[in-house]
């Protein structure tokens, strides 16, 4: 049985004042294996953090079926971690207390707790920043507060809306090369909402292309590059080669339009 399992998940919003209701998501059926990253590729406002919301239990769809472990998901669960585009970080606490508050929720703020958050610090790279406010951060440093406070309580699954979306460049890169170590260091499982092609592929063991609004799953890709994935990575024909296949999908070539004359 697969870790996740998405079956005609459908999606819509009623408008007031209007009879027809607004269709977010046609139709979404995936299914994906523990310790997997999948990546929704697709363009803005097509749907894909509706459906990251679907799967974290934060919203309720119109029809169809969203199993994680082999059970139905209608409502947050305490397993899962979520990170948003934006760090969202208590500008009032420093960023220990950033990290540990979902286990002051949990009810779990204890020896043990400190010493996962410290951890999870120690390989960002933050450690010694545990007690700056998150004002004194970087955009990429705040990120990665926000990406061990989603870690510290253990998650299995980590679902992740856009979270390098506004980072530059070279601060993106690094933060792609740290969730892929996190993810290995943590083993839990990753599904992974950009618009990005380069990073879906760079990430990814799968990625699923979304159609504009209202979204259906238009391509299913399955990245078979090796691991460790390095910068040389980004370079490799094979990356190159889906890439364009996930361009296709999305429109943004066509076939015959890059063939040479």
């Amino acid at each position: 049985m697969s870790f996740g399992v998405l079956e005609r998940v459908k999606k819509e919003f009623l408008r007031p004042g209007r009879r027809a209701p607004l269709v977010a998501i046609e139709e979404a059926s995936l299914a994906f294996e523990q310790g997997e990253l999948v990546s929704l590729l697709g363009p803005s406002g097509c749907g894909k953090t509706t459906l990251l919301r679907i799967i974290a239990g934060l919203i309720q769809k119109t029809s169809g079926s969203v199993r994680i472990r082999g059970e139905e998901v209608n409502e947050p669960h305490p397993d899962f971690g979520f990170v948003f585009q934006s760090p969202n970080l208590m500008p009032w606490r420093n960023v220990l207390d950033n990290v540990l508050f979902p286990m002051e929720i949990l009810h779990r703020r204890d020896a043990q707790a400190k010493a996962r958050a410290a951890a999870l610090l120690e390989m960002t790279g933050l450690l010694e920043f545990e007690l700056a406010r998150p004002h004194q951060l970087s955009g990429g440093m705040q990120q990665r507060v926000a990406l061990c406070r989603a870690l510290v309580h253990e998650p299995t699954l980590l679902l992740m809306d856009e979270p390098f979306g506004a980072l530059d460049e070279l601060t993106r890169m690094e933060m792609n090369d740290l969730l892929l170590d996190i993810r290995v260091r943590t083993r839990a499982t990753v599904v992974f909402v950009t618009h990005s092609i380069a990073e879906a592929i760079y990430l990814s063991d799968q990625v699923l292309v979304f159609s504009r609004r209202p979204a259906r799953i238009v391509e299913h890709i399955r990245v078979d590059l090796p691991y460790p994935r390095t910068a040389a990575t980004r370079y490799a024909p094979q990356f190159t080669a889906l890439e364009r296949r996930a361009s296709r999908a999305l429109g943004v070539i066509h076939e015959g339009a890059d063939a040479p004359a």
